[in-house]
């Protein structure tokens, strides 16, 4: 018994010190990018710079990446002390293809990060030689089954720009203090790490600059919480899933998110999505690859997803999850295309023209498979509105699609204080009812926005898991009740919020009053015949 003692308290002081360890390396890497950001950020607004950190924090990451995989494979069959940075361009070519075919890229040792760093002050045409590199980089996948991963994804890291400076020797000097400020991060060799540092950083700088810059950053960065939260209700009783999908992925935050909760090695064949914005859609390229997803386990589309879908070959997925632009405009009745496209058809009518998000929802129903599940961040009035949106929510709830509601609290999100919700789907559900869950005060605040802690985020799982009454808080119910209420799902029309008014006794106050009112008069009488005294 005592060794079963000694033996777990080992493990939970090994654990204990790993979670330190952890949030130690977090925090001093958090800091490090704070400095850049504040050092070197200068007259370039802090969105658009945001594009610079992170493409040079790319083109690290890659160089490092493949110097690795060279370096491994070379000292696995022979030389221990192989080390492809100090390699002739020349010598380096021998290898091109083969590592193209498994790694999607090539960089020549002379081009490596590393190297150029080392050259940067002394190079007056700094600009022109990353360039070229970012050129060939991209250049080299072409032929290959890695072109489209590849194409354009230094499009937005303009090293020409007046953003940067007013001459080539000012932007030359702030590319420099870039290189030299992201070689100098300790973000060591990614299997050493206890944190995804490359990947960690990506997120960092993304909620930072999210946060700052209001909806232009929050349109395209679900906070990590949330998107954990999701990966979790997706993945319950699942090791593994054959793929998963975000039909308007932003950064990618939410399919990664996967990675961290199930492993990377168990979402079988893969992450799908499709993202509108082109800037937008080569961030979430170069996340998957900051945080070691090799070109063939991903498949980021440019589209709009509602008109035009990118992935009809590979759905149906078993994992969705999404966080759509809310309410925003799209062709709907007006494209004669769409009226009879199988993904929307089915309800019998399409969104309204001016709010699209349940054409979203019903892309999402779609494309899900039949033991899977879609988790889908909703605007709340999509969830009482009337008219079509009554009528699709009606098809939703006649078939019982919708597995769960669940309430999230106000001012989660950057760009907006609203309180959204989560609408999760099934298509094979055990019981003919839907949960709804209150979570509209599970929250903790942390700077100026609310967040949902771990123990927020248990509380929100279990409840969904177990699929029962709780008090105040989860309520499950009949499809028929959801009909009879005019298919409303507003989480607040079934679990009753808890009063938390202070109860008072009215007779008890009459009589306290009462004494007060008393104990003041004598008070009165006594000051008047004080004065009186002093006045006679």
């Amino acid at each position: 018994m005592k060794k079963e003692i000694k033996k777990e308290t080992i493990m939970t002081n090994k654990n204990t010190n790993l979670n330190t360890t952890k949030e130690q390396e977090r925090s001093e890497l958090h800091r490090a990018i704070w400095q850049i950001a504040n050092d070197l950020r200068g007259s370039v607004d802090g969105w658009d710079f945001k594009q610079y950190v992170l493409g040079i924090l790319f083109y690290r990451f890659i160089s490092e990446n493949l110097t690795n995989y060279i370096n491994a494979d070379e000292r696995r069959t022979s030389n221990k002390d192989f080390d492809y940075a100090t390699l002739s361009d020349k010598e380096a070519e021998f290898g091109r293809a083969d590592t193209i075919k498994e790694k999607g890229f090539y960089i020549l040792p002379s081009e490596l990060f590393v190297n150029i760093r080392k050259n940067a002050r002394n190079d007056a045409n700094l600009n022109e030689t990353l360039s070229k590199i970012f050129n060939n980089i991209e250049n080299s996948a072409k032929g290959f089954d890695s072109e489209d991963d590849l194409k354009g994804l230094f499009d937005d890291l303009d090293v020409n720009s007046n953003k940067l400076g007013g001459t080539v020797e000012k932007r030359n000097q702030k590319l420099v203090k870039l290189l030299e400020a992201i070689g100098d991060l300790q973000l060591g060799n990614y299997g050493d790490n206890t944190i995804d540092a490359f990947g960690d950083t990506y997120e960092y700088l993304m909620a930072m600059y999210a946060s700052n810059a209001g909806k232009s950053g929050g349109e395209y960065y679900t906070p990590q919480e949330v998107s954990e939260l999701l990966a979790e209700i997706t993945t319950v009783g699942k090791k593994e899933v054959n793929k998963v999908y975000d039909p308007a992925c932003g950064s990618g935050s939410l399919l990664l998110k996967f990675a961290k909760v199930i492993g990377r090695e168990n979402v079988r064949q893969g992450f799908f999505g499709q993202e509108i914005n082109l800037t937008t859609y080569n961030l979430c390229r170069i996340n998957m690859f900051l945080h070691d997803i090799n070109y063939n386990h991903f498949d980021i589309a440019h589209g709009d997803t509602l008109t035009d879908p990118k992935h009809w070959d590979d759905e149906p997925f078993d994992a969705i999850v999404s966080n759509p632009p809310y309410s925003i405009k799209w062709d709907g009745d007006a494209n004669p295309l769409i009226i009879n496209d199988p993904r929307f058809s089915p309800a019998g009518v399409l969104a309204p023209k001016s709010k699209a998000d349940l054409a979203f929802t019903m892309h999402m129903l779609s494309w899900l498979s039949t033991s899977g599940t879609a988790a889908i961040v909703e605007f709340p009035g999509v969830l009482y509105r009337g008219g079509a949106e009554q009528k699709i929510r009606k098809y939703l709830i006649d078939n019982n699609y919708i597995d769960t509601v669940i309430q999230l609290p106000p001012d989660l999100f950057f760009g907006t204080t609203i309180a959204t919700c989560v609408v999760i789907l099934k298509k094979s559900k055990k019981d003919n009812k839907t949960l709804f869950i209150d979570a509209s005060a599970e929250f903790v605040r942390g700077g100026n926005k609310n967040k949902l802690s771990e123990e927020n985020r248990k509380k929100i799982l279990n409840a969904f898991t177990s699929r029962t009454d709780a008090e105040y808080f989860a309520k499950l119910v009949d499809n028929k009740t959801i009909a009879e209420n005019d298919y409303n799902i507003a989480v607040s029309s079934y679990v009753i919020a808890e009063d938390t008014r202070e109860v008072v006794n009215i007779t008890e106050l009459n009589k306290k009053i009462t004494k007060i009112v008393s104990r003041q008069n004598e008070l009165r009488t006594a000051i008047d015949e004080i004065v009186t005294d002093i006045e006679g």
